[in-house]
């Protein structure tokens, strides 16, 4: 056994093919250009892509030798919104620019106490939950929509 790190250079979106390990990543982690990470097996595996690359649930990482490591989205603290107009709380989520996966019932976005106060001032049900999160991707394709957080001033007026 080497202590040489396995590297991998490519993506295969959303791969079906079998993998010969796996790496569980939380959403921030899933986004990425050069990183070494540590697969679910102990496996250490340098990651250097041509961009920086949001990897979804069920992508791959294709190893130098060809083999696959599957990308898996890890349980983290999030927030299920509900509520009688889920299009209305969806879309003051989304005027936010907040990263939201939409469920039949229900809305999920990360753990955010400013989001849930206002949330509930709206009508919401807000409820904490630990779950793997797996946000729609940016209107214009592939990828995260590149929002940014409300910690500075600016006026959407």
């Amino acid at each position: 056994m080497t202590n040489e790190a396995a590297s991998a250079h490519e993506v295969l979106r959303h791969c079906h093919q079998p993998v010969a390990d796996t790496v569980t990543l939380d959403y921030e982690a899933r986004f990425l250009r050069r990183k070494r990470l540590i697969t679910d097996g102990g496996m250490a595996v340098l990651v250097d892509l041509a961009e920086t690359t949001s990897l979804d649930h069920m992508d791959a990482l294709v190893l130098n030798d060809g083999r696959l490591i599957g990308v898996r989205a890890g349980a983290e603290p999030l927030l299920a919104v509900s509520g009688d107009n889920l299009t209305r709380l969806a879309w003051h989520i989304g005027n936010r620019h907040t990263p939201c996966q939409i469920e039949e019932d229900h809305l999920l976005i990360r753990a955010d106490h400013v989001l849930a106060d206002m949330l509930t001032k709206l009508g919401a049900t807000v409820e904490t939950r630990q779950a793997p999160f797996t946000p729609e991707g940016g209107a214009y394709g592939h990828g995260r929509t590149m929002g940014h957080d409300h910690g500075h001033s600016h006026s959407h007026g």
